[in-house]
């Protein structure tokens, strides 16, 4: 790659002469640098380490995340068993989830390797982290609570894969204000839920105005697009629950903007 250096150097030669000449070659050596890397990231191979990657770090962390409260309780695993449903996960792969979800609920093991495995594999990646923890909160939530060792757990692995102090505490919110909005009815307002619970499962507060009501909505929704979610390494099986997801907010938001009278 040399195309950064060759442009940068030729800039900086007829705005500077020579010593526009020499930090252009530095600029844009530092462009060529930041672009292999983006190719490298992009290329098919490290794509599929990628969701290798995701696959056993989700199914590893979700054994130790279950298992955080002492044991491992008939809704975790009856929700493990969903999502491996909602996956569409042969048998083989249900064999390697489950043996991944039994070697991170043991005693040894350790949870530390495992997210610097992981952060290793994927780089500097916010979105995937994110992705990945919002898996282990859904897990964490399956008998609709949060226990104070699985919120423990939670803390441990979002501050190991270096998240924004206060950024699990806001995806939690969100996931529990979300669960408002799925049910057996469909993706719709269930009984009894609120309107804070709409603005909560948005990431905003009540007195939002309409134009950044719009913008987080948009954001979310961006976020879990399926296109995009694929293109950062997320396992196409782990897509559907991602999809979920979107229907929750949408959900959300269309409660919102009724009452707003959108």
């Amino acid at each position: 790659m040399f195309y950064g250096k060759l442009v940068g150097g030729l800039l900086g030669w007829l705005v500077g002469g020579v010593i526009g000449l020499i930090v252009g070659v530095m600029v844009g050596h530092a462009f060529d640098r930041g672009l292999v890397t983006t190719l490298k990231f992009a290329s098919p191979e490290n794509i599929q380490r990628i969701k290798k990657s995701f696959f056993e770090t989700t199914f590893l962390l979700s054994g130790y995340l279950a298992k955080a409260d002492g044991r491992v309780s008939r809704e975790e695993i009856a929700h493990t068993e969903q999502v491996f449903t909602q996956m569409g996960l042969n048998q083989e792969q249900r064999e390697r989830a489950k043996d991944l979800f039994r070697q991170g609920s043991a005693a040894d093991f350790q949870v530390e390797t495992s997210v610097a495995s992981f952060l290793q594999t994927c780089g500097p990646q916010r979105q995937l982290q994110q992705t990945l923890l919002l898996f282990l909160i859904s897990l964490a939530l399956a008998d609709h609570r949060i226990e104070p060792a699985e919120h423990a757990a939670l803390e441990r692995i979002a501050t190991l894969l270096g998240l924004p102090a206060g950024q699990l505490e806001r995806l939690l919110r969100m996931a529990q204000a979300q669960e408002h909005f799925h049910g057996e009815s469909g993706y719709t307002a269930q009984p009894g839920t609120s309107l804070e619970d709409a603005y909560a499962a948005l990431g905003v507060s009540s007195d939002v105005d309409d134009k950044t009501l719009k913008r987080a909505y948009r954001k979310l929704m961006s976020e879990n697009h399926p296109d995009k979610l694929i293109a950062q390494g997320v396992p196409e099986d782990m897509i559907k629950l991602a999809t979920e997801r979107s229907q929750e907010i949408q959900a959300a938001y269309a409660m919102v903007k009724k009452i707003r009278g959108l």
